[in-house]
């Protein structure tokens, strides 16, 4: 006597222990990850100096362009022509200071470059735009 033919269960892959496997690589990876961090030292008593609280961050300049054309240096009205040497007057003995324009969206192309020429201008001014996100 014959049975019938019992149907095939369809073939099916069990994803289970793959994602354990991948968490496993994903924690080891974060966990090495955390040891490569730079470590600055060791903790040791440092000595005192009358100059180590001088900040060696460069100090920031703003020169901001209005929709009507008026321009200014740090919230000072200025014009284009003195921009220059009003900057150097404020980097003084700094070599380096960030020169961050804000430009109105509404003022022409050549009154922003006309400011950005003139920061160029000055050794030691690095250029800088302020945005924003949309």
């Amino acid at each position: 006597m014959r049975l019938p033919d019992e149907p095939d269960i369809p073939a099916q892959i069990n994803i289970v222990p793959m994602i354990d496997v991948i968490f496993a690589i994903l924690t080891f990876f974060i966990m090495s990850t955390l040891f490569l961090t730079r470590q600055e030292g060791l903790p040791v008593n440092l000595p005192k100096a009358a100059t180590s609280r001088q900040s060696q961050i460069p100090t920031r300049i703003t020169v901001t362009v209005e929709s009507s054309g008026l321009v200014s240096l740090n919230k000072k009205p200025t014009t284009v022509d003195a921009l220059a040497e009003e900057i150097r007057n404020l980097m003084g003995t700094d070599s380096e200071s960030i020169v961050i324009i804000n430009a109105d969206a509404q003022v022409e192309h050549g009154n922003v470059i006309a400011v950005m020429d003139k920061v160029r201008q000055v050794k030691g001014a690095k250029l800088a735009i302020a945005t924003q996100k949309p």
